[in-house]
């Protein structure tokens, strides 16, 4: 499938949401205010959810009070479920006193979500970093009160009611502790240096597949030594400050290895770092290998791998970090140059602003299907550049850097 076929896909798919979702919800009569604090499920029936996958970021269509749908973002990392102040005002929802939605009833396919209050909290740069509209996230909350299925190879989502659900997949299960983040061990090699095992979060909302915190780094004496390892910035990671970006020998939990996956080694720790339990996180670059079950109402998840267990991951090999800016987020900045990359090589700075890859216009990629481009290693594109008003042809060549 060609690029423009891919995005015409997309844009159908997040369509179709609406006309998906209508039968269900006109059947659904509204329901009472819910004031409690505590999230009032109400599941109609085990359902699928026609999701949107942002490579290894997930989306939920959400309508609240019976309005327009939204996409929320799935995020473990998340404490509670929130929604963006911009598309609280878009729906024409009252915010009270306390920067909060009362009352809110969520519904999605299968499940009614009430409650007492849905806080109205922004995310500094989120549309930027994804080149996805911020709506907002449905955070532990949710998860602490749902079963969660997401098979990330065929890119669907199922929620079940805890109070029912049974396991019927072939996969393990795994425990889970602390919050907001669910906390499960892992361990790993990296070349050049003794093995290691710490309590890794799971973060549906990261990208990346691994990074870990300097804190855990420190106490181990893991350095850039131990391993090939580039600088790197990524906006939506530690605020664009610099990481540096390696492939380690294997990250395993319990019987699943996962063999040379890319990692990020942060400069800085996780705000819930200070018990020296949380060791870093795993994102969705490693999560993308499972079908996974998030069952936190048991303090458990199930793993079970699909084809994509033993696949080699490819890191960014243009050099570039790239923001999509403008109302319509296809105003595709780029605001770093990594040296010695593709791209600095190729000529290309900060400020210009790609308006086409090849013969295909910017207006018609998404800031996710641009990153897929500069991950195929040995591709050499054409970028039409606008740099400060002046039209430039520059052509880079992608390869691997880690």
């Amino acid at each position: 499938m060609n690029r423009r076929a891919t995005t015409i896909v997309f844009l159908l798919g997040f369509f179709l949401v609406q006309s998906f979702l209508e039968p269900s919800l006109r059947a659904q009569s509204a329901a009472a205010p819910n004031t409690q604090s505590v999230p009032d499920t109400q599941f109609s029936y085990a359902a699928q959810i026609p999701a949107v996958f942002v490579h290894n970021l997930i989306f939920i269509p959400v309508r609240i009070n019976g309005g327009t749908p939204s996409l929320f973002e799935l995020d473990t990392s998340a404490e509670r479920t929130s929604i963006e102040p911009a598309r609280s005002k878009e729906l024409g929802l009252p915010i009270g006193s306390g920067g909060t939605v009362q009352n809110a009833q969520l519904t999605m396919a299968g499940l009614r979500l009430g409650l007492g209050a849905l806080p109205v909290i922004a995310r500094r740069n989120f549309a930027e970093t994804t080149g996805q509209p911020a709506h907002g996230v449905l955070g532990r909350d949710f998860f602490d009160h749902a079963v969660v299925l997401v098979d990330y190879l065929r890119q669907t989502v199922q929620i079940f009611d805890p109070a029912t659900y049974t396991y019927a997949g072939t996969g393990k299960s795994f425990p889970i502790t602390g919050g907001p983040a669910p906390l499960i061990r892992a361990k790993g090699n990296i070349s050049g240096h003794k093995g290691f095992e710490g309590e890794f979060e799971i973060n549906t909302a990261l990208d990346s597949a691994i990074v870990f915190y300097s804190s855990f780094t420190d106490s181990k004496q893991i350095s850039s030594a131990h391993f090939k390892a580039i600088s790197a910035s990524y906006p939506e990671l530690d605020e664009g400050s610099k990481i540096l970006v390696g492939r380690i020998k294997d990250f395993q939990i319990g019987a699943y290895i996962v063999d040379e996956p890319v990692a990020l080694f942060s400069q800085m720790n996780s705000i819930s770092a200070g018990n020296g339990k949380v060791d870093g996180q795993i994102g969705g670059d490693f999560l993308r290998r499972f079908s996974i079950v998030f069952d936190f109402p048991h303090h458990r998840v199930f793993l079970d791998p699909n084809l994509q267990i033993n696949h080699t991951a490819q890191e960014d090999m243009s050099g570039l970090s790239i923001l999509a800016k403008g109302a319509n987020l296809k105003t595709f900045e780029i605001v770093q140059v990594r040296p010695g990359t593709p791209a600095a090589e190729a000529g290309l700075k900060e400020g210009d602003v790609i308006v086409g890859v090849d013969d295909e216009a910017a207006a018609d990629l998404s800031l996710s299907a641009i990153r897929d481009l500069f991950r195929q290693v040995g591709h050499e594109y054409k970028l039409l550049i606008d740099r400060h008003g002046q039209s430039l042809t520059i052509t880079v060549k992608m390869r691997h850097m880690v």
